[in-house]
């Protein structure tokens, strides 16, 4: 279906990913104090914490200082403001690798808290971001920069 005949929602590119983030861990630190415990071995906790939280730091980083040093707009409310298309470095991993640090970041927080059931909420992130916040943002990125979009994204995958 062509990008242009999409229907867009009132949700695609409304709430900045960061401010989403914080929602949801609020959301899953509340939760901690309700749900049943599902709770996670130490083990489990200590190194999920650290795989994720390292796994943050090693695509957030990066991909930040990527939109900076190629000074383009790191809002993605306002992704049509976007100048350059980034794709070397850490994109060319992961096409969004700031929302692979954030849902990691979510994922850490989980692990930190220790009950299983609080990775339903990174997953809740993702899925909330890949349909408002990545899909938006891929027709925006295929409209400003066409045939270098679509070739990007037959060589580089969405998240990881």
């Amino acid at each position: 279906m062509p990008a242009q005949t999409l229907r867009r929602s009132p949700l695609d590119n409304r709430i900045p990913p960061p401010v989403m983030t914080a929602l949801t861990a609020l959301a899953m630190a509340g939760a901690s104090t309700v749900i049943p415990a599902a709770p996670l071995p130490l083990i489990v906790r200590l190194g999920g914490f650290a795989a994720t939280f390292v796994l943050a730091g090693r695509f957030g980083q990066p991909a930040i200082a990527a939109f900076l040093a190629a000074k383009t707009t790191i809002n993605p409310v306002v992704i049509d403001q976007a100048s350059t298309l980034v794709t070397t470095g850490i994109y060319a991993r992961s096409r969004n690798p700031m929302y692979v640090a954030l849902t990691a970041l979510l994922a850490s927080l989980a692990f930190a808290l220790g009950n299983g059931w609080l990775l339903a909420g990174p997953l809740a992130f993702a899925v909330f971001t890949q349909q408002f916040q990545i899909l938006p943002e891929e027709r925006a990125m295929a409209a400003r920069f066409g045939a270098d979009y679509a070739a990007y994204k037959v060589r580089v995958r969405r998240w990881l």
